[in-house]
């Protein structure tokens, strides 16, 4: 008779198996609407678990009526904000449609997604185009300034990169995130190797699509000037190899972290789309001169699920430049959260490897059990966002997951496995 500890070791090496086994490969830019084909008029997807107006933080608000006047369903944030307040938007999480989006993770029908096929299981994944740094949507920026952008990534940029990419046999992603950890990149803060690999893979295409002169250089000075242009594309590929993961009876591994600025949730395969959440925490980090501590949001963004796939805060070895920037400590002690964070791992990843480490794996598999045994959480690289809506991004640090998220889950889990808890 097989117990208890062998159905779970069972369970979790299958879902190991799928997270290994993936083939992640960047094939496509459409608008959301067409990605998602159940993605209504007026329904906002937002980063997180679930959440309503009245639960949401400023930056998120500020988000929401920015989106609302881009789609052209509010004539000013004023009135934007006063048709959230009485429900005239639909409010969903990301996460319910295969997507992910970063930071306030506004995403609607217009707005142009990447759609990244795990071609190991038949998948699709998606995520918004990153808008740059700074003032932006993500981070709660709803000014015309932004708004003018947003249409030019979903005019010309979008259109274009979908265009060069169908042109193409698609991006496979694998070998760049490996290469990337080798250049100094983990994905989450740092995506400059990556970013740069990127557009060295789709330039020639972008130029064979026969776009306007102006326009192809402004789509090239775009992605080059954007050190985290890749992040996005790395989340939309974190969702595509974690959704194969869901729903494994028996396996303890978590297929994904996320939070709304209000509330962290995670979800585990052997308990299905269950969430389990916490309220966030906020991050510890460096601030952008004129701003402080005073003036932080807590955590926020689904861009957490690099983190669930072994990159990130988990790949901190990697990127030593991130731990200094972040406020992390110095960059002799990034390998140190590379290390914490395979106590809470089940394997090493032997196609993501970090030379600093001797070329070992990221750590990979975040285990419930593991997380509740040892009392180590784990590590978020992030951006910090303004409180206030419309201010965007002050800062950036790192931040721990609640432990009380994987506390809720192991005690489901004992439930789903009928032991008493």
């Amino acid at each position: 008779m097989t117990t208890l500890r062998e159905t779970i070791e069972e369970a979790n090496a299958e879902a190991l198996r799928r997270m290994l086994a993936a083939d992640p490969v960047l094939v496509d830019v459409i608008p959301a609407g067409e990605a998602m084909p159940s993605l209504g008029g007026r329904t906002i997807l937002h980063a997180g678990p679930p959440i309503d107006w009245d639960s949401m933080c400023g930056p998120m608000r500020g988000a929401v009526a920015g989106i609302a006047v881009f789609e052209g369903w509010a004539p000013d944030l004023k009135t934007a904000t006063t048709m959230a307040a009485e429900g005239m938007f639909s409010f969903e999480p990301n996460h319910h449609y295969d997507a992910v989006g970063p930071m306030t993770g506004m995403t609607t029908v217009t707005q142009p997604v990447m759609v990244v096929e795990n071609r190991a299981f038949g998948n699709r994944a998606y995520c918004a185009i990153n808008e740059g740094l700074g003032k932006v949507m993500r981070f709660g920026g709803n000014d015309e300034e932004v708004r003018a952008r947003l249409r030019w990534i979903r005019d010309i940029l979008g259109p274009a990169f979908g265009r060069a990419l169908r042109g193409s046999s698609g991006i496979e992603l694998k070998n760049i995130i490996a290469r990337g950890l080798t250049m100094g990149d983990e994905m989450h803060q740092r995506n400059v190797g990556c970013s740069g690999l990127l557009l060295r893979s789709i330039a020639p295409s972008l130029a064979r699509i026969g776009i306007d002169h102006q326009d192809l250089a402004d789509v090239l000075a775009f992605i080059a000037g954007n050190d985290q242009f890749f992040l996005n594309v790395a989340m939309a590929m974190g969702k595509a190899i974690m959704d194969p993961v869901r729903d494994i009876d028996g396996s303890t591994v978590v297929t994904a972290m996320s939070r709304n600025g209000t509330n962290f949730g995670i979800r585990v395969s052997g308990t299905g789309d269950r969430w389990f959440t916490a309220p966030v925490e906020m991050p510890a980090g460096l601030y952008f001169p004129g701003f402080t501590e005073d003036d932080a949001n807590p955590d926020m963004g689904d861009s957490t699920i690099v983190e669930t796939i072994g990159l990130g805060g988990f790949a901190m070895a990697a990127a030593p430049a991130v731990a200094g920037f972040v406020g992390a400590g110095a960059a002799s002690d990034a390998a140190n959260y590379t290390r914490s964070m395979s106590e809470i791992t089940l394997a090493e990843n032997p196609e993501w490897t970090i030379p600093a480490l001797d070329y070992a794996g990221v750590p990979t598999g975040i285990d419930i059990r593991l997380v509740v045994e040892t009392g180590i959480v784990p590590t978020i690289n992030t951006g910090i966002a303004h409180k206030l809506p419309g201010v965007g991004q002050v800062g950036a640090g790192v931040v721990k997951a609640p432990r009380a998220c994987f506390e809720q889950a192991l005690l489901a889990f004992a439930d789903e496995m009928g032991v008493a808890a």
